[in-house]
């Protein structure tokens, strides 16, 4: 395939107008940034989009409660989120909102194919409704018959006029999808969530509106202006919009797209709606749907009340916004969730970066210098480091298939082995002890190996790093671009000779905290009074995540009369090794094969030294310990609670 036919499609969910750009919004998108860096470096041609989601009967009362009309308040937070979006130097080739006329355009257009095709009917509808959420629920769903399970928030009771999606007459093919495409849903745990959702029955979606305005009015061949689209299906077709559907489709060719990336909360939409909405628009459907989990900070969840809301504007501006983007991306594994603190990042720009990144690259620097005038030649590396570079190049042989597959963490731990070789390669050579032996071409040989090594690892982290990687690069008189990829990483091949460059220390050593660590507010003093006396909100107890696994394996922990070592399938891409305290109330052999309740939240933490990733569940009195289990089997990682 030439580098011309190569294609690559890369989102970020358009983000709500309801508040400024947190955290969240900026590790989506600086995953999605990446993305769209790395396909370009590999000769792809690539767009990538994001933008923001103005319509919704929310805005609209968040913008009479300000005085202001619902354009007026999205021009206002759609700007904030595009003026953070520069100053990150996201490098975004289109900024698409909800707003735009020919955005508007494609979405009567789909409206009109999907009513042609029987797919959209009229019908009256009844169900409470979340403004906060803009989602519909069961009365079963909701919480003490009121409230929003997912937010909290009281719900009102609707009943109205509106147009359906035939959601259950795709039901089926929505299965066949997820079983024929074993990477549509990435992570897999988190495709087994939606299997799991949609096993339950699918039900018709209302997709118009006629108690609020403020949203896309249904196309003049309906003549029926009295409907607004309902927020998720005007907003799911910006994916589509942005590259000309409904008027002109000359961007068409990037679709169908190589990777939505969007938060754990909105995956339902984007997993089960969307295709739908595809598969009745005869357009094919994405390669990955890719779902990341939510940020907490010093292990606690954001909130407003609290105060600890993460501003990453403060964090990049503090610690720079380079080490702000290899921090989320290296810290947690893709899907799960992260915690944000300011020791764990300054961990990771002090050892990470400074230690094994950044001063290989001054110990290159400093032995050039030393023995050969910061000249460095290529010249014998092959013949006298062959081990070396064999390592290395096995290591990065299919690095793209760990960022393809989302997985950042797994990708940087990669390249990050390849910094180990180098470094180690320096204490095994010695070349010190080499020139001093008189062995000029041998210690010239391990500078040499080493450079080929850091570069190596410089045009891979660059999607993540780039500014970092041009001034490596610019040291080391080599460009970044799809030219030195193929050279360097696909083909193999090694520096030609050159004059590395001085430059002063890329990663200096941080020894304090830069921002200040927000106090316990009112609300979370009340919170902790609270917790003492043994009771907790639903939102507390909606941070436990329990999950059904299956024991792979088990053995028992030598020197122990309590543990045995557990691998559990939480339906995750690698299975959970799980130490617990059973031995005495269950042999190893009895429980393979069987199913117990997980929390699959809890921080890992280590029992006699093996790495505990889980807590089971399981209840103990006078008579023993029993295992909390399903009643009938479960799929591996289906929810509990």
């Amino acid at each position: 395939m030439s580098k011309e036919e190569k294609k690559a499609y890369i989102t970020t969910p358009i983000y709500y107008v309801n508040d400024i750009p947190h955290i969240g919004h900026a590790y989506t998108t600086i995953i999605a940034d990446t993305m769209a860096r790395f396909y370009r470096l590999r000769g792809y041609k690539t767009y990538f989009l994001t933008g923001t989601d103005e319509h919704g009967q929310k805005i609209e009362q968040a913008a009479l409660k300000r005085g202001r009309t619902p354009k007026e308040y999205a021009d206002e937070i759609s700007g904030k989120f595009k003026a953070l979006w520069d100053e990150f130097e996201i490098s975004y080739d289109d900024f698409i909102r909800t707003t735009d006329e020919r955005h508007k355009i494609g979405v009567q257009k789909a409206f009109e194919v999907m009513y042609n095709n029987g797919d959209i009917y009229k019908g009256e509808y009844e169900g409470h409704y979340c403004v906060s959420c803009e989602t519909f629920f069961t009365e079963t769903q909701l919480i003490d018959g009121e409230g929003c399970p997912d937010c909290g928030k009281v719900t009102n009771l609707v009943k109205e006029e509106s147009y359906f999606f035939k959601l259950s007459k795709y039901q089926d093919k929505l299965l066949k999808w997820y079983s024929d495409d074993d990477k549509c849903v990435l992570p897999k745990g988190k495709k087994n969530e939606v299997i799991s959702f949609v096993k339950q029955g699918l039900r018709d979606l209302s997709v118009t509106r006629t108690s609020f305005d403020w949203g896309v009015k249904l196309p003049k061949s309906m003549n029926d202006d009295k409907h607004v689209m309902y927020v998720w299906l005007d907003a799911l077709l910006n994916y589509i919009t942005a590259l000309g559907y409904g008027k002109n489709e000359d961007r068409m060719e990037f679709w169908p797209a190589t990777a939505h990336l969007v938060g754990k909360d909105i995956l339902r939409f984007h997993a089960i709606y969307w295709p739908a909405f595809l598969m009745s628009l005869g357009l094919p459907l994405p390669k990955h749907i890719a779902a990341h989990g939510w940020w907490t900070r010093n292990g606690e969840k954001m909130s407003k009340s609290k105060g600890n809301v993460v501003n990453p504007k403060e964090v990049a501006d503090a610690y720079g916004l380079e080490n702000f983007r290899y921090f989320m991306l290296r810290e947690v594994p893709f899907g799960q969730d992260g915690d944000f603190s300011q020791k764990a990042l300054i961990d990771r720009i002090n050892s990470d970066l400074g230690n094994e990144f950044g001063n290989l690259l001054n110990r290159i620097i400093g032995m050039s210098g030393k023995y050969s005038d910061f000249n460095i030649t290529s010249k014998n590396v092959a013949k006298l480091h062959q081990k070396e570079l064999a390592e290395a190049n096995e290591i990065l042989k299919d690095i793209e298939l760990k960022l393809d597959e989302l997985q950042t963490n797994r990708y940087l731990e990669d390249l990050w082995r390849v910094l180990t070789i180098a470094n180690g390669a320096i204490t095994a050579h010695e070349p010190w002890v080499k020139i001093k032996n008189g062995d000029t071409d041998g210690a010239l040989a391990v500078v040499g190996l080493v450079a080929n090594l850091l570069a190596k690892v410089t045009i891979l982290v660059s999607p993540v790093m780039p500014k970092t990687a041009s001034k490596i690069a610019d040291a080391m008189k080599f460009e970044i671009s799809y030219e030195s990829y193929k050279k360097y990483i696909v083909d193999n091949e090694l520096l030609e000779d050159f004059s590395i460059e001085k430059i002063p220390p890329l990663f200096p050593k941080i020894e304090e905290e830069l921002l200040k660590t927000p106090k316990p507010s009112i609300d979370k003093k009340k919170e902790d009074k609270k917790s003492n006396e043994g009771i907790i909100s639903i939102d507390q107890f909606f941070q436990t995540k329990l999950k059904v696994g299956t024991v792979l394996e088990a053995t028992e922990v030598e020197k122990s009369k309590k543990l045995l070592k557990l691998k559990v399938d939480l339906g995750e891409e690698n299975p959970r090794q799980i130490v617990a305290g059973i031995k005495e109330f269950y042999s190893p052999n009895e429980l393979i094969d069987s199913q117990v309740c997980v929390v699959a939240n809890l921080k890992p933490a280590k029992i006699m030294g093996l790495l505990s990733e889980g807590m089971l569940l399981a209840a103990k009195d006078k008579d023993g310990l029993s295992l909390i289990r399903p009643e009938h089997k479960r799929n591996s990682g289906s929810l509990i609670g």
